[in-house]
């Protein structure tokens, strides 16, 4: 499953998505990986929650970013769900003319495959989203 928190810059995604995070680990029976673009927010989060800093590996397509979702999961049998901030920079799709359809449609189909859940933070409206992607949003901003 796929969930989307959609909003522009500055909105306060990323608070939404930290508060969601923190509130899932206390329920959660396997493991919780959060993908940024930094270390940034390591002491906002759960010490159970595995922080990946994202750049620190030379990603930027969004080819590689969907091979490193596949490489964590194929890591840790364990993983229940994946937290993603800044979705568009940690892709690589920010600032270029690229469709962020087709690599959400990949991870619904890695999602579906794996049994892992996404949330997603990402710097669009809500209704610019692809339009089999907007009953995913669990919050606009």
């Amino acid at each position: 499953m796929i969930q989307i928190i959609a909003g522009g810059k500055g909105k306060g995604k990323t608070k939404i998505l930290l508060d969601k995070v923190n509130a899932d680990v206390l329920t959660a029976k396997g493991s919780l990986v959060y993908l940024d673009k930094n270390t940034k927010h390591m002491y906002e989060l759960n010490n159970k929650v595995r922080l990946i800093s994202v750049t620190d590996y030379l990603i930027d397509t969004e080819e590689a970013f969907l091979g490193f979702i596949c490489g964590i999961i194929s890591q840790d049998h364990d993983l229940e769900k994946v937290y993603l901030d800044g979705f568009l920079k940690i892709t690589g799709i920010e600032g270029t003319d690229k469709d962020v359809a087709p690599v959400l449609k990949k991870l619904d189909t890695i999602s579906a495959k794996f049994n892992v859940d996404f949330v997603i933070s990402i710097s669009v409206e809500a209704d610019s989203l692809p339009a089999e992607f907007r009953d995913k949003v669990i919050a606009a901003l």
